[in-house]
């Protein structure tokens, strides 16, 4: 299966149309959350991001709540948050918001290490998770090198031991790898990044 995979888009109408073209060459297209700003405009990103012909799996991020997403995501859009689906024979499971909780405030929607520990208890298996957040210690670094990323993520990723899993959140990481056990961790950023799964 050729993926193809985004986050933080944070309503960019121009890496929404670059995503859109891309996804042409896709089986499958996946956003790891924040498709607009501190939740406002949601409705809007996911117009830009019409026109796609693959099967899209989207989890909110700390800019949307699960709910408004589930809401204005487009008919035939599968929405994850602390469950799993699958697609031509790859089990994906999905958990959004940001963890740990974030300073910013009332606007965003954020879980505590705990609260996303028992959400991802759910998950018996995967071969590719979708998180908003990043792992703790892997592609989780700010620009004044601090590690932001989720110790409750992290465990569930050794525990489940998916082939993949695809994050954003930390914005200065975008771009960054790493791996837990046989698993790759990325945080994708706005632009088309591509996986071969399955």
């Amino acid at each position: 299966m050729k993926i193809l995979a985004f986050s933080d888009l944070h309503m960019a109408r121009n890496r929404a149309a670059a995503i859109v073209e891309a996804s042409a060459g896709a089986n499958l297209v996946i956003g790891a959350g924040d498709y607009c700003n501190m939740r406002q405009g949601l409705g809007d990103a996911m117009a830009m991001l019409a026109g796609m012909s693959a099967p899209m799996v989207l989890v909110p991020g700390n800019a949307e709540s699960a709910s408004e997403l589930a809401a204005a995501a487009p008919d035939g859009v599968t929405v994850l948050h602390g469950d799993g689906c699958e697609i031509d024979g790859v089990r994906l499971f999905g958990l959004g918001c940001a963890v740990p909780e974030t300073p910013f405030g009332h606007w965003s929607c954020d879980m505590s290490e705990d609260a996303a520990a028992g959400m991802l208890a759910r998950c018996d298996g995967a071969d590719l998770l979708v998180l908003h957040s990043p792992p703790k210690g892997i592609a989780d670094r700010t620009s004044a090198g601090l590690s932001l990323g989720s110790t409750a993520i992290r465990d569930a990723i050794a525990r489940i031991g998916p082939e993949l899993a695809l994050c954003g959140h930390i914005h200065e990481s975008w771009g960054a790898r790493g791996r837990i056990g046989d698993c790759e961790v990325v945080n994708l950023g706005p632009t088309p990044n591509w996986f071969e799964i399955g």
